[in-house]
This record gives C-alpha cells, sequence and structure tokens, in this order.
C-alpha cells in the first residue's frame, strides 16, 4: 500500500475520533434522554469506525486504537469547533442534530470519494462499509430529529395517512 493509501487511512482514524469526539460533547450537554441517547450511541459507533479503519492502518505512530481514542479531543477539528460554536446558551437539541445531519452527509460524501480513488480490495471496502453506516447514522439523526419537533415519526406514517 501507497504512503498516500495509508495517510489516507490515519486521517479517517481521526475523523472518526473527531466525530466521537463530537457526540459524547453533544450528549453531555443535552438535556432530552431520547436525544441524549441517540449521541452516546453515534459516540459507541464512531468509536467502532475508527476501529474499522485501524486494523487496515499499517503506521506504527498509533500503537494503541484505545490510547489513541481516549485522548483529549481535538477543538480545533471541524467537528468539535462547529459544536463547541453551540455550546452555552446557543446550544440546544434541535441545533445539536441539525448540525450532526450535516456533518454525517458531509462525511458520507468524502467517504464515497475516497472508496471511489481506493481500487479493489479490502481498504475500498472498508470505506464503503464507513459510508454505509454513515448514511445509517445520518437516517437515525432525522428519525430523533422528527421525534424532538414532534413530526409524524415515520414508523407512524401509515396510521395517521388512514385516520
Amino acid at each position: 500500500m501507497s504512503i498516500d493509501v495509508q495517510e489516507a487511512i490515519k486521517r479517517s482514524i481521526q475523523t472518526e475520533k473527531n466525530a466521537m469526539n463530537f457526540y459524547q460533547s453533544g450528549a453531555d450537554q443535552m438535556k432530552d434522554p431520547e436525544a441524549r441517547r441517540v449521541f452516546e450511541i453515534l459516540a459507541r459507533e464512531e468509536r467502532e469506525h475508527a476501529g474499522h479503519f485501524y486494523r487496515i492502518y499499517r503506521g506504527g505512530d498509533i500503537p494503541s486504537l484505545e490510547a489513541f481514542l481516549d485522548l483529549p479531543a481535538d477543538n480545533e477539528s471541524s467537528w468539535m469547533s462547529s459544536l463547541n460554536a453551540l455550546s452555552g446558551d446557543d446550544f440546544n437539541e434541535k441545533k445539536a442534530l441539525e448540525l450532526a445531519m450535516d456533518k454525517e452527509l458531509s462525511l458520507e460524501k468524502a467517504l464515497l470519494e475516497s472508496a471511489s480513488k481506493m481500487g479493489e480490495g479490502e481498504v475500498r471496502e472498508v470505506y464503503e462499509l464507513n459510508a454505509r453506516e454513515t448514511r445509517n447514522h445520518y437516517l437515525m439523526i432525522e428519525s430523533e430529529y422528527a421525534r424532538l419537533m414532534t413530526m409524524v415519526h415515520e414508523t407512524d406514517m401509515n396510521i395517521f395517512v388512514r385516520e
């Protein structure tokens, strides 16, 4: 594998860590228990995504994934800086969920773009897997947003239409 591919994988590990920190920090600030639970689930899944990339990373500068993921958050990352802009009086679940949906859509696009440049094989498969899981994150957040905004939930749509 080329150095460029390994550098891309390392950046992907860092991005997944930034996303994990985003969801952990967001969950800590949420008052709505269900929205908090969604962000806690997403934080765990981002940790798993970092593991997908770590398994194919051949660099020696991240000897322990767990130790790396447990380092303090990079508040300069786009994930954390955008969340930090909402912190304090400006923070609310609606804004955090909207931000999370935007971040997941951007990440899905970036993962698919990276996958298309990887050729065939395990590396491409990891990028494609993470893109699919990122799409699922978006859908989970969108569903929670609908609940929070008291919109008709997709599971109630048939009932609502018939009544």
